[in-house]
């Protein structure tokens, strides 16, 4: 804890490293980024450590396990089994990527460590992610700042999204002009609206390659929908769209969050897989508009530009069925410059520092919370 004290009587930039397993469940995303969680900020270095087939095995296991947890701290089971398995990917992650740093390039300060959600009910005010920070502040000697969601649902938040604050920073990084939008497409599609006067909301938009990947993997052993040509070759059933987007889900007010598993695929199964794949995708990018569609309804103003992130960036049929529905300019994190793959790990970095100096994390316009707070556990040092 003397570490934690120390952080946040420095002003100055700090070098931090977010670890990222998200809810597609394909690895961990690396990023070292040198911040002082407010207005500072320079990419590093940044990398991958992809789950193998009976890792991501495991991790579905557990998924299924933890449906239902209302005790977030059960490790009963296969549960126990992932989270070691979830921090000893970390670890071994980690030390990969920082033995191939440059010998110039300093040990971290603080690493952000988001873990494997397993399980996330914010009707109940549930949020399960594995991993052991205190086991990876020990074994890689540096302190760790973890379970960083649960602390915005104990003061009423949603406990997601959890990076419109950094979206906010890489806006004005970017001198994007307001009102404007980041989607991140990854396990589940998550919109952060920064408006004219730079406020936030944010919310869980639908789904994002969750589906689609579960889809392709079940019927064809594949990780997914590879450049999209799966959906692109198919045809969508506008019956079985219908019936996906006619979840009351969609007419909840932001902000809302979302399981990676809330929504029910089965009326896609008796589809060829092309048409099943180019259903889902539509169905993506469906939620994605109708998501925009109400915030722009809501703040009577359209973005000027819609920021794709994540995996989903790399999906030809999402990024042009995007472009093709909205009046607005769709641009991929990567062609702006941005480390698209990167910026969840980038932004857990980032709230690990915010989190270490006392700074806030969430907001009542992008999780729900009662007003602004902090969260964390921080250990080590």
């Amino acid at each position: 804890m003397q570490k934690k004290a120390h952080l946040m009587e420095l002003e100055a930039p700090v070098l931090a490293l977010g670890l990222m397993s998200g809810t597609s469940c394909d690895g961990v995303d690396l990023a070292l980024i040198r911040t002082d969680g407010e207005d500072a900020f320079e990419p590093v270095a940044n990398g991958f450590h992809a789950y193998s087939a009976d890792q991501k095995a495991l991790l579905g296991q557990a998924i299924k396990a933890a449906k239902g947890m209302e005790d977030r701290t059960d490790r009963s089971g296969v549960l126990a089994e992932a989270e070691a398995l979830v921090t000893q990917h970390h670890i071994e992650a980690a030390q990969v990527f920082l033995d191939s740093l440059d010998e110039n390039v300093s040990r971290p300060d603080l690493i952000g460590f988001h873990g494997q959600t397993v399980w996330h009910d914010p009707a109940k005010g549930v949020t399960v992610q594995l991993g052991d920070g205190e086991a990876l502040s020990n074994i890689l000697n540096c302190p760790v700042v973890f379970d960083l969601r649960a602390n915005d649902m104990e003061h009423g938040g949603e406990g997601a999204p959890m990076v419109p604050a950094f979206h906010r920073l890489l806006a004005a990084k970017q001198e994007l002009l307001r009102p404007c939008a980041f989607v991140n497409i990854g396990g589940v599609s998550n919109i952060t609206w920064i408006g004219s006067e730079d406020e936030l909301t944010a919310f869980d938009c639908g789904p994002g390659n969750a589906l689609i990947d579960d889809l392709v993997r079940r019927k064809l052993n594949k990780d997914m929908d590879e450049g999209g040509r799966l959906a692109m070759a198919g045809q969508v059933d506008f019956l079985a769209l219908v019936g996906l987007i006619g979840n009351p889900y969609f007419q909840k007010r932001a902000p809302k969050s979302l399981d990676r598993n809330a929504f029910d695929a089965s009326v896609v199964e008796s589809l060829g897989v092309e048409d099943a794949v180019a259903t889902l995708t539509a169905f993506t990018v469906e939620t994605i508009c109708l998501g925009l569609e109400q915030m722009e309804q809501l703040k009577g103003e359209q973005p000027t530009c819609l920021v794709v992130c994540g995996g989903g960036q790399h999906n030809p049929a999402i990024i042009g069925q995007l472009q093709g529905a909205l009046d607005c300019e769709v641009r991929r994190a990567d062609d702006l410059g941005l480390q698209g793959d990167a910026l969840e790990a980038q932004a857990f970095a980032y709230l690990a520092v915010r989190s270490s100096r006392g700074l806030p994390l969430t907001f009542p316009g992008t999780t729900g919370v009662h007003e602004p707070v902090s969260g964390g556990v921080m250990v080590g040092g």
